[in-house]
């Protein structure tokens, strides 16, 4: 009877992680490059009163055995790499990834951090940088006389000075890993590589296993509010049919206490 109460607990302690993971989605449904993530579980260990096969007789063997089950665990959050909706912007320094790779930043540490986010701005030196500032890997410069900036599939940055000068600034490249749900997020649209996610691979936008790039778009997140919802609703009612196996599990071991 004890199993059933701790059994019911784990799955209410499961479903209040999934409801974490579902409200981040949906606060997150209009954050630029935003990736779903999703609760996986696992059952826990069993209680085995008769193992499968065990002898019943000098000639027979119980075909399933006595197992019982006590829970449920997390065993990880996985975050879903699918792409994102083309949002167009219009602008010149907005820059979509289609398909996979992200971009790499510059932290005030010396360190890489990597970003599907391509909203980008000019700091006071004409750098382009993140939202945050982080300059992007290879730096880029704006001359200050620019008046239109333009971002080739393949990631050539160009700045238009007049008509008949047209200036390349550098060529934006991707970095791709092999487990991309390896990556630790930092938030900020930032991400930093671990051991999880393999070593990084640089190349150019178009090469075979990179995305090309898409100017004046930006990737819209692929969160499905409609999903999450529905996941949102069967996360509550699992929480509660937990809850009621815990109080029926309280009311059977209340009738024990109550017998003479």
């Amino acid at each position: 009877m004890l199993n059933s109460l701790n059994t019911s607990a784990t799955g209410m302690t499961a479903q209040v992680k999934q409801t974490e993971v579902i409200s981040n989605n949906i606060a997150n449904a209009d954050t630029v490059s935003f990736k779903r993530s999703r609760a996986d579980f696992q059952d826990l260990l069993y209680q085995t009163d008769k193992g499968p096969g065990s002898a019943t007789s000098a000639t027979t063997t119980n075909p399933t055995g006595v197992q019982t089950g006590l829970g449920v665990k997390v065993t990880g959050v996985t975050r879903e790499y699918k792409q994102g909706s083309a949002r167009p912007t219009g602008r010149d320094l907005d820059v979509m990834i289609g398909g996979d790779g992200f971009f790499s930043v510059q932290l005030p540490t010396g360190e890489v951090a990597y970003t599907r986010d391509g909203n980008w701005k000019l700091d006071g030196e004409g750098r382009v940088v993140t939202g945050e500032g982080f300059p992007i890997i290879p730096e880029v410069i704006v001359p200050p006389e620019t008046r239109r900036l333009t971002v080739a599939p393949d990631g050539t940055f160009q700045a238009e000075i007049t008509p008949n000068d047209v200036q390349q600034l550098g060529q934006i490249q991707l970095t791709t890993f092999m487990n991309p749900s390896g990556l630790s997020a930092e938030g900020s649209n930032l991400f930093r590589q671990t051991p999880a996610s393999g070593e990084a691979v640089t190349g150019n936008p178009g090469e075979q296993g990179f995305g090309r790039l898409q100017n004046q778009y930006l990737e819209a997140s692929n969160v499905n509010s409609v999903a999450e919802m529905t996941e949102l609703i069967r996360a509550q009612r699992l929480f509660e049919m937990n809850s009621k196996v815990m109080q029926t599990s309280d009311q059977m071991l209340g009738t024990l206490n109550q017998v003479k």
